[in-house]
């Protein structure tokens, strides 16, 4: 018996570590086809996606396919979310613009070293971490972002070359060289939006379809759906076949992708070093150039695919596991830096489609995956037709909806103090974006800190004072509640003891059991007590083993009044005669 027990033990163990096991048992040609259907559906949105977010990653256009179906394969496995999808997104994009100077070999350490420091923090349980990036701040960074990566798409809309990409510059010589638009990209940029807002549009629009309807009915929504399902593909391969169409006829008024290295990508260790013309850059050169990206990237990426999984494990009635997340994301960076992959994350469009597509199961990446293998071998001597406007609609389709206008009139009218992250974020994020996350991060942090250093405290006035604090008292507040004491208990006529109502306190540490003491030793000097009462257990037993001198408590304020427990008389202690109260608030 005890044999056998030894035996099935590791079982939960590989489980949770694998949760391929869990469904991999149940797995049913039901699911099979719905997987196929979804997987599908999926790779036609994340190929010319993929093509696209190379480019704000400003990375040769192969990049983004090679980040594309390492993810796929790897959470298959290892994810706990069926709907997630792993790639290359906007955001991540633009960060790694951000980081690694548009070196393909940059971009490839900064995925192993992000999948490292994932992997660490899903090992030790460190999830929490990503709790002290608040909602003001991501909205502020991803609003920001949506603006600063369509505008950096609008030179492809136009056809101009040349435009730097930091952002300010770009706004100012994008205007500046406005009257040098080719006619052909923007004509064919606009029509492209256009097609994929109105696709969109309808896809919100569509009613779903009754099976007792028709069958001609059912074709028809099924056709539809379809179509805007896979909106980017189809006017991809629209636009293609108009480069193409003018290309035969021997004039091309469209600037062109070009070639695309075509095979798949070598499975090799990530490079440690990089050739220069001045000799080479070694590694640890090559970390301190990437600098603060090595704890942003695998932070946002973090958040961006836990947040995502949390959204749709909710919505479809499943529960997720953070830390495995992690651990998933952490393998996916680092076995994806073999194949040459930028940092990945999850995706929040392509999960939207992937769960409307009706996916099962994670089993949906490897259709996914196998697609976009499919296309690097054989489909990408027909990318160079591709229009660099239409790729330019597909990632300004994708980023516009991430700018949310309505935070700014919800945090003014919920807690206007939370705008301001918001706002340092947001603006911040034009200059540079690892400037905003981390000012963004300090000002919350900031607030938070300050919260704690002045809790809120609520007086009731009369001929004794009871002051109770909102929250636990940690040792940036003791001088706040000190100073709270002595302003009303030494400064009136008479002066007046004090019941310390501790019911909200459920923590404390040696500094304010420390500045407690000192507190008791000073109104003592003017003849005035201090009682405690509604004390939480670890409170007491700490103030307890502490031994403080002239140290009263009482299980509830009623009987501190009733003992006299705040009367150094050891006199009944007068009732609350005023009905005054002031809460004292952080600023």
């Amino acid at each position: 018996g005890s044999r056998e027990r030894g035996q099935s033990c590791p079982c939960p163990e590989v489980r949770t570590r694998l949760p391929v096991l869990r469904w991999l048992p149940r797995y049913s040609l039901a699911w099979l086809q719905l997987d196929l259907i979804a997987g599908l559906t999926v790779g036609l949105t994340v190929v010319p996606q993929a093509l696209a977010y190379a480019e704000v990653a400003g990375l040769p256009l192969q990049y983004g396919l090679y980040s594309s179906f390492m993810g796929c394969f790897v959470y298959c496995f290892l994810g706990t979310a069926k709907d997630v999808t792993l790639g290359p997104t906007a955001i991540m994009s633009l960060l790694v613009s951000s980081y690694t100077f548009h070196e393909p070999v940059y971009a490839i350490l900064l995925a192993f070293l992000s999948g490292c420091i994932q992997l660490a923090m899903g090992l030790l349980h460190l999830g929490f971490l990503l709790d002290f990036i608040s909602c003001p701040v991501i909205k502020g960074f991803t609003s920001a972002a949506s603006i600063t990566i369509s505008f950096n798409q609008i030179k492809n809309i136009l056809g101009l070359q040349g435009i730097p990409r930091q952002f300010f510059l770009q706004v100012y010589e994008t205007l500046r060289r406005i009257r040098e638009t080719r006619a052909g990209d923007a004509i064919l940029g606009l029509a492209c939006l256009a097609a994929l807002a109105g696709l969109r549009a309808m896809k919100s629009r569509l009613p779903q379809a009754a099976c007792v309807e028709p069958l001609a009915a059912r074709v028809s929504y099924l056709i539809v759906w379809t179509s805007a399902t896979a909106r980017n593909a189809l006017v991809v391969l629209f636009a293609g076949l108009v480069a193409y169409s003018f290309q035969v006829m021997g004039s091309q008024p469209l600037t062109l992708t070009g070639s695309i290295p075509q095979g798949l990508p070598a499975f090799q260790l990530p490079r440690f070093s990089m050739a220069a013309p001045n000799g080479t850059i070694p590694f640890r050169s090559m970390v301190e150039d990437m600098g603060v990206g090595l704890a942003v990237v695998p932070l946002m990426g973090l958040l961006e695919t836990v947040a995502i999984a949390k959204a749709f494990a909710s919505q479809n009635n499943y529960r997720i596991d953070p830390n495995q997340e992690l651990l998933a994301m952490g393998f996916a960076n680092i076995l994806g830096s073999f194949v040459s992959s930028y940092p990945i994350t999850g995706s929040f469009g392509r999960t939207a489609v992937n769960a409307q597509s009706g996916v099962c199961t994670p089993a949906g990446g490897l259709v996914t995956g196998t697609l976009v293998l499919l296309s690097l071998a054989y489909l990408t001597s027909l990318f160079y037709y591709i229009p660099k406007a239409a790729l330019a609609a597909v990632i300004i389709s994708a980023v516009v909806p991430l700018f949310d206008a309505g935070i700014f009139r919800t945090l003014w009218r919920v807690k206007r103090l939370d705008l301001v992250p918001l706002c340092v974020t947001f603006l911040l994020c034009f200059w540079e974006v690892q400037y905003g996350i981390v000012a963004g991060v300090l000002v919350s942090g900031i607030l938070l800190l300050y919260s704690i250093a002045r809790p809120p405290i609520k007086v009731l006035e009369g001929d004794v004072l009871l002051l109770q604090p909102g929250s636990s008292l940690h040792f940036p507040a003791i001088e706040c509640l000190r100073d709270t004491v002595c302003s009303h208990a030494l400064a009136a006529s008479p002066p007046r003891s004090i019941i310390l109502d501790c019911r909200h306190i459920s923590s404390i540490d040696y500094t304010v059991v420390v500045g407690l003491a000192e507190l008791l030793q000073e109104l003592r000097k003017h003849g005035l007590s201090l009682a405690f009462c509604s004390l939480q257990d670890p409170v007491l037993q700490v103030l307890l083993s502490a031994d403080l001198e002239g140290f009263q408590h009482f299980p509830s304020r009623e009987e501190a009044e009733r003992c006299g427990g705040a009367d150094p008389g050891g006199g009944r202690a007068a009732s609350f005669t005023s009905t005054s109260e002031s809460l004292l608030l952080p600023a």
